[in-house]
């Protein structure tokens, strides 16, 4: 049995700042200062995160984006997907383009595929979780459409099955990874993967919503200036 001593001597490992091994009150100016150097480091690591990712894809950003702005062009919709924290970054890039907050920018067609429970519990419990997106894909998709799925691993077999089935009926698809890319880094049905080079999950999906905050703008952007855009594909909002 653990006596009072060990307990004490784990929580103090666990908890530093408690203060509880000694029986003591905690310092709480000796608290902040700690929880001060914290933050500095965690926003200095995320800043660089940012930096070091932007430095290498923003090329590739533009390329999406002039992929989704003529994806809209031609009639197309946006197809977003991810698990857990990913799927709400998938929900939110959807509502980005479905309800832009931005004063004059159209609404444009967007469904996050991630986000019917009855759909997704119906299919994962007749056929497999891996099918959930493919699924919706067979029933939704059209060849004009973009599929954008985001996965802090790359390895969510869900989103690798629905790239590739993606792929099959037409379609562009984007990802968004971290870590070395995962499966979505070396799958063919990617036509380009952006990847944050961290292990950290909190530094990728922050670096994940920069991105796509920036990518909504330019889409705008590059479809802005074209005359008859918004009575053929978008409406504009009341």
């Amino acid at each position: 049995m653990t006596d009072a001593k060990d307990t004490n001597s784990m929580l103090n490992a666990l908890y530093p700042f408690s203060g509880s091994a000694a029986g003591n009150k905690p310092d709480v100016r000796d608290k902040s200062a700690e929880l001060l150097d914290s933050i500095k480091i965690k926003t200095a690591e995320s800043i660089a995160a940012k930096q070091a990712f932007f430095a290498e894809y923003s090329e590739m950003l533009a390329e999406i984006a002039n992929t989704i702005a003529q994806s809209y062009r031609t009639g197309g919709r946006l197809l977003t997907a991810g698990n857990g924290g990913s799927s709400c970054d998938a929900a939110h890039l959807a509502l980005e383009f479905m309800h832009p907050v931005t004063t004059g920018r159209p609404a444009l067609p967007a469904i996050n595929l991630s986000q019917d429970s009855a759909m997704l519990t119906a299919v994962s419990n007749d056929v497999g979780f891996h099918h959930v997106l493919k699924r919706q894909l067979l029933a939704l998709a059209k060849a004009e459409d973009v599929l954008v799925v985001f996965s802090t691993s790359g390895n969510s077999e869900n989103l690798t099955t629905a790239c590739e089935k993606a792929k099959q009926l037409g379609l562009r698809v984007i990802a968004f990874s971290g870590g070395d890319g995962g499966e979505l880094a070396t799958n063919k049905a990617v036509d380009h993967c952006l990847i944050v080079k961290t292990d950290s999950v909190h530094r990728i999906q922050e670096c994940h919503l920069v991105c796509y905050h920036i990518l909504w703008d330019l889409v705008h952007t590059l479809l802005a200036d074209e005359r008859g855009f918004l009575g053929e594909h978008g409406r504009q909002l009341d």
